[in-house]
């Protein structure tokens, strides 16, 4: 799920494919099990904002420009603003500095990438997009890697929230940190395994939660 670089799939000795193009009825299981980690969270992403945000609020904001189709393509099915950040950083897990690019003022600001490691960059720019003038600052990923001292700078930054799905165990970051918030994608997957079984289309799920 949310492959970080699409050249992952090259390390595999079986065919890795995109879920959105791919579906075959005599895929086998070594297939399905590599094809299946490509899937993208991006629905349920969408029906965690439309049923806890008031969308006419919200702005999405990428931490940087490799983000930006990703968080644009949430955008575009909210039917709401767009923002990003250039960054240019130091050294790997270290920006230097960020450049906000969009309007976000008085606005609910939700960033959107598909991990969070260190959480440096996501904390620096929820800072940014505080001074900027948004209202509240969430920030929603795919998978909470939040090594290092990542959860004590989730504590101290200006997010209200930092929303991961549960493709990492999450349970003890949550009792550590109460502004982290879990999603459950394992009905998502479940409905994958279901639909490759029984040959109906997978593809679908590419566009829509199964709940």
């Amino acid at each position: 799920m949310d492959l970080h670089a699409s050249q992952i799939q090259g390390f595999f000795d079986v065919p890795v494919d995109n879920v959105c193009h791919l579906y075959s009825p005599y895929m086998t299981s070594a297939h399905f099990a590599y094809f299946s980690l490509k899937l993208y969270a991006e629905p349920s992403a969408i029906l965690y904002i439309r049923t806890h945000f008031n969308v006419d609020d919200v702005v999405i904001v990428s931490p940087d420009a490799g983000g930006a189709k990703r968080a644009t393509s949430i955008a575009d099915r909210l039917g709401v603003d767009f923002a990003l950040f250039h960054k240019e950083r130091k050294k790997a897990n270290e920006v230097s500095r960020m450049v906000l690019v969009g309007h976000v003022r008085d606005k609910i600001a939700i960033l959107v990438d598909d991990m969070a490691d260190t959480c440096g960059t996501l904390c620096l720019a929820a800072q940014h997009l505080s001074e900027a003038g948004v209202s509240k600052v969430y920030a929603i990923v795919t998978h909470g890697i939040l090594s290092g001292n990542a959860l004590k700078s989730v504590k101290e930054s200006a997010l209200e929230k930092l929303i991961v799905t549960n493709t990492l165990p999450q349970t003890e970051n949550q009792a550590a940190c109460s502004k982290i918030e879990v999603i459950d994608i394992g009905v998502v997957l479940g409905e994958v395994i279901r639909r490759s079984h029984y040959g109906e289309s997978v593809s679908k799920l590419f566009h829509e939660v199964p709940y």
